[in-house]
């Protein structure tokens, strides 16, 4: 039995390698265990979505996404004619990225190395228990047997998830009743618009580039058969034929890289912590692929998830900031179930009523105000978390509609005059303390938080609102301090 590790992350994908990376950034001793010898080549999850991307900035790698995927502006949400609008959104990362999760795996998996972190192939994990303070984890390595313990685990092992299973945790929602096929093909009659949805009598047809510049995938719900279990075989012959009875014509789909089925059926487990234990990603929560926000949301777990754990481990926060990841993460589970299922509605229904249903809402998203709400929304720019972290301080104050505000990576003004953005100041993975009263533009604090001197006067939005703003490592503002409350400098978690 190895107790040489602070945390064991059980399962290798893009979550379990996020959390990784996050854990080993903090200088916490983390191994990863994943059942598969090599890395998936299917390409299950195709979008990255602007604050995934906000999330790589934030520690400085975002070019090695964007270099090898595909940029676009417009989105659908449950296959509607009007697209939602991402480019009037406040971000760097205006647009959905399409890039192949292998390749977005195998980018984090670089990631994780460059950090050092330990990850070890065809590792199956049978059996998780903890004690009061430890986990122990064993399983098998082919025919040879391990165990390790670690001070925490974490469950990013996806849907049959064994840490969900071991821990009891109730996996609620609701079972399938209709069944999509994708599939990676490339095209020799494509259409002429790169994004494509449409619904008619026929089912449901979603087309996008798959972001390699070759291949196109293509998503169908047959009216005549809306459901299949997901096991049963499908050829290539099927999705053509369905697509062609839903577009009019031939798309002539050929070499396919990767086809599958996949259903409605969404579910979310009843809680994401069990005292040393927690689960992230798929684990926590699974949805229909409406939206493309599955891997987008066990991202995002991941990242709130790894400074606290960190931060708990060092000492420098106490336990109780492990409760947070729950009762911020998972209501996220929550209305990404109902969103996820309010697409699939829309995508899945084919009679004349529905239909004229689609053709109001898709009117409704050509309102701005609208099309902003639910771009926020499928986006990820829209999560705020309204709780704070821990008890105001030293003349902080946790201000409503400011306190859990993401922060995007804008200008600043620095004291000398200079210019530079917020998102450096955090790439380390600590928090920073943005403030007019500082002697310089930026100093350490404890190894725990940089000191960012603004200009008077010279930074708008919330930065110029407040006499400093303290900034969670994940991007959101913890905590600020009126301007007659400056002066201070003191940070206690």
């Amino acid at each position: 039995m190895s107790n040489e590790f602070d945390v064991v992350v059980i399962g290798g994908g893009p979550v379990g390698l996020w959390l990784a990376c996050e854990l080993a950034l903090a200088k916490v001793k983390v191994l990863v265990l994943e059942r598969r010898t090599e890395r998936v080549t299917q390409s299950r999850a195709l979008t990255l979505h602007g604050r995934t991307l906000e999330v790589f900035a934030l520690r400085g790698i975002a070019e090695r996404f964007l270099s090898q995927g595909r940029p676009n502006p417009g989105f659908f949400f449950g296959g509607l004619d009007t697209l939602l609008d991402f480019s009037t959104l406040d971000s760097r990362f205006p647009f959905t990225l399409f890039l192949p999760q292998a390749t977005t795996e195998r980018l984090i998996e670089e990631r994780a190395l460059e950090l050092g972190v330990d990850i070890r192939r065809g590792h199956l994990v049978e059996q998780v228990e903890q004690n009061a303070d430890s986990v122990i984890i064993r399983g098998r390595n082919g025919e040879t047997p391990f165990g390790f313990a670690a001070r925490y685990a974490a469950g990013a092992d996806g849907a049959r998830s064994i840490v969900r299973q071991a821990l009891a945790i109730d996996f609620v929602g609701h079972p399938a009743r209709h069944t999509m096929t994708l599939a990676d093909v490339a095209l020799d009659a494509p259409p002429e618009r790169p994004v494509l949805t449409l619904v008619n009598e026929a089912g449901g047809l979603v087309l996008a580039p798959r972001g390699d510049g070759v291949h196109h995938r293509i998503g169908v719900i047959d009216a005549s058969s809306p459901y299949s279990a997901p096991s049963e075989p499908v050829s290539l012959a099927e999705v053509a034929a369905c697509a062609a009875r839903i577009f009019g014509r031939d798309l002539r789909p050929r070499d396919p890289v990767w086809i599958s089925r996949f259903t409605d059926e969404s579910r979310l487990a009843e809680c994401y912590r069990k005292e040393r234990i927690f689960l992230a990603g798929d684990a926590a929560h699974i949805n229909p692929p409406m939206g493309g926000q599955g891997m987008n949301v066990g991202i995002q777990d991941a990242m709130n998830l790894g400074w606290k754990l960190a931060s708990v481990i060092h000492g420098t926060a106490s336990d109780e900031i492990l409760d947070s990841y729950q009762s911020e993460r998972r209501p996220i589970g929550e209305a990404l179930q109902d969103d996820t299922l309010a697409q699939f509605a829309l995508f899945s229904a084919f009679d004349p009523p529905a239909l004229a249903l689609r053709r109001m809402l898709s009117g409704f998203l050509r309102v701005p105000e609208v099309n902003r709400q639910l771009s926020d929304q499928l986006s990820g720019f829209g999560v705020a978390y309204p709780e704070p972290l821990f008890k105001a301080e030293h003349n902080w104050e946790h201000r409503k509609g400011v306190s859990g505000h993401r922060l995007s990576d804008g200008d600043l003004v620095l004291r000398d005059g200079s210019r530079a953005t917020l998102y450096p100041y955090l790439q380390e993975g600590r928090w920073a303390l943005l403030q007019v009263a500082a002697k310089s533009n930026a100093t350490h604090v404890r190894d725990a938080i940089n000191i960012v001197s603004l200009a008077p006067g010279a930074n708008d939005g919330l930065l110029g609102k407040f006499a400093s703003m303290l900034v969670r490592p994940d991007g959101y503002v913890a905590h600020v301090r009126a301007v007659d409350g400056a002066g201070s400098t003191e940070f206690a978690a």
